[in-house]
């Protein structure tokens, strides 16, 4: 399996270049930049894990959908029926694949905001949360994938995932939500628990906080897992024709 796995992680880089995923994943880390760059903040340690945490969902969920629609037109989910390869070998290392895109993209503001920025942030807490985040998200965008006849109903979906599950959190962290019962109820849902990671990194936050939601991000990825590995085949038949 750890040999399959390497081999599908490689081919899986490789058509993330060709499909010049990672030139659309380097333009986003230099929108970013740029947003560090002009909010003339010269301390970005509190905003930082709010641009990590727009990169770490939405293009984790986005980047998946894409090279799913490429490997369709392309033919390679008709041949994993008939492969030897198992379907979890695929998942987990197209996950991989993309996670390595949102650690990059870490790395990349990490090092800009350290050379022309101040920031004071727990690094390889921040490693860690990305890593964890961005595994949930990459299932879930398998499931959005599954469930999008094509690309602009993947874009739809994630439009509504975002609406309903990002920006409520985003309002919260930017301080324009201020009910305590609005705060408690954001606490059901995994993005919230993804910006509660991020921010322990650079605030202070409780440690039961931070336990309890990685448990719960580590234990709803588990449940993702299960159904994205159960409706594989089922879309592979259906995207192959058979």
């Amino acid at each position: 399996m750890v040999n399959n796995m390497l081999v599908l992680f490689t081919g899986e880089l490789q058509r993330m270049k060709r499909y010049n995923i990672f030139a659309a994943s380097l333009l986003i880390s230099l929108i970013w930049i740029g947003i560090l760059q002009f909010t003339g903040i010269e301390d970005v340690s509190s905003i930082f894990p709010l641009l990590i945490f727009l990169d770490a969902t939405s293009m984790a969920m986005l980047m998946v959908g894409v090279t799913m629609f490429f490997e369709k037109q392309e033919g390679v989910i008709k041949t994993l029926l008939v492969s030897p390869i198992d379907k979890s070998e695929y998942i987990l290392a197209k996950s991989f694949a993309n996670i390595l895109s949102n650690v990059v993209t870490l790395g990349v503001l990490y090092g800009y905001s350290k050379l022309f920025k101040e920031i004071n942030v727990n690094i390889l807490g921040l490693l860690a949360a990305v890593i964890l985040i961005a595994f949930f998200h990459s299932l879930l965008g398998f499931l959005l994938t599954y469930y999008s006849k094509d690309f602009t109903g993947l874009l739809t979906g994630i439009m509504k995932y975002s609406f309903v599950f990002m920006i409520p959190v985003l309002l919260e962290q930017v301080g324009l939500i201020k009910n305590e019962t609005i705060k408690k109820f954001l606490y059901i849902i995994p993005t919230k628990s993804s910006m509660t990671l991020l921010n322990a990194s650079s605030i202070g936050i409780e440690m039961l906080e931070v336990v309890l939601s990685t448990l719960y991000l580590v234990l709803i990825s588990a449940l993702l897992y299960y159904i994205v590995y159960k409706k594989f085949d089922e879309f592979a038949i259906r995207e192959s024709g058979v």
